[in-house]
């Protein structure tokens, strides 16, 4: 068993290079606010500046694969009970970008037993390409209240539109995580908005609020304009840096993305960086040892 676990980090370590994969999370607190568009254009943003991009979809409505008009007939717990293998199930949408449908697997991982533990260890060591960043569109109905991907994650960025709604359901699910899982990091990005002034007084209100009551740190991760452009490649199911490259959003998303691979990795300080191996094995055990009560108190 010992030998067989040797061999999966080896694996993972050779072909995801541990230094240089990114493991981001956006979530958000409500619906509506773009997060599964800003994540399929922002995987597109970053395979055209050369990075080969694994998204994992928690989503089962208005996932990242329907983005790019493909439809996700399985999903990462088939391969996890031996059903289907990875190939099966992952699907490549752009050059650069792969999507792997994980809605059913993220919410069944505080169940699985030792076998499919490995199985799915094994699924991820036998991927042929490498991944240089990796984007989850995290569900906002996990059973724990929140994904654990969210939590295993490099960093979590917190997806708002302009709307108080959607403000105040941030704040919340920032408090609730914070309180709940003792996370305290966060990036904000505000999505659809009329100018940077304005996106800006969003993310220092939400700054603001959460240093006073010492819930956690905030960042600014960046914004998304109102862009007609954006919302016509949406329909066309096309990449808006693809279809509209000079478009107000396009430009944002490449912003966005140079700005994402400068952001500091754990343990760079010491001279190592946390990668995907890491991500598994705490994903795993974050799901088995998480108590849901807490999250909701």
């Amino acid at each position: 068993m010992a030998e067989c676990q040797g061999d999966q980090a080896a694996g993972l370590r050779r072909l995801f290079g541990r230094e240089q994969t990114r493991i981001v999370t956006f979530a958000a607190g409500s619906t509506g606010v773009g997060k599964s568009v800003l994540v399929a254009n922002l995987a597109a943003t970053l395979a055209r500046q050369g990075k080969e991009v694994l998204v994992f979809d928690e989503s089962t409505q208005h996932s990242v694969a329907s983005c790019y008009g493909a439809l996700a007939r399985h999903d990462l717990l088939q391969v996890i009970n031996r059903e289907k293998s990875l190939t099966e199930v992952l699907l490549t949408v752009a050059p650069g970008v792969r999507v792997l449908p994980a809605a059913k697997a993220v919410k069944n991982l505080g169940h699985l037993t030792v076998q499919q533990q490995d199985a799915f260890l094994q699924a991820i060591t036998g991927m042929e390409r490498s991944a240089d960043v990796i984007l989850v569109d995290a569900s906002l109905d996990h059973p724990l209240g929140f994904s654990p991907l969210g939590l295993a994650a490099h960093d979590t960025v917190i997806v708002i539109s302009t709307t108080s709604a959607s403000i105040t359901d941030a704040y919340a699910l920032i408090k609730k995580v914070s309180l709940g899982y003792a996370h305290k990091n966060f990036r904000i990005l505000v999505n659809r908005v009329r100018s940077a002034d304005e996106a800006e007084a969003i993310y220092r209100n939400i700054a603001e609020l959460t240093h006073c009551r010492r819930l956690a740190r905030v960042e600014y991760a960046g914004l998304v304009p109102l862009d007609e452009q954006l919302r016509q490649s949406s329909r066309l199911a096309q990449p808006v840096v693809s279809l509209f490259p000079d478009a107000p959003a396009a430009k944002a998303y490449r912003k966005i993305a140079c700005d994402l691979l400068d952001w500091p990795l754990p343990g760079e300080a010491s001279g190592g960086a946390a990668g995907l191996e890491q991500f598994v094995q705490q994903l795993l055990h974050l799901s088995q040892h998480i108590d849901p009560i807490a999250i909701y108190a």
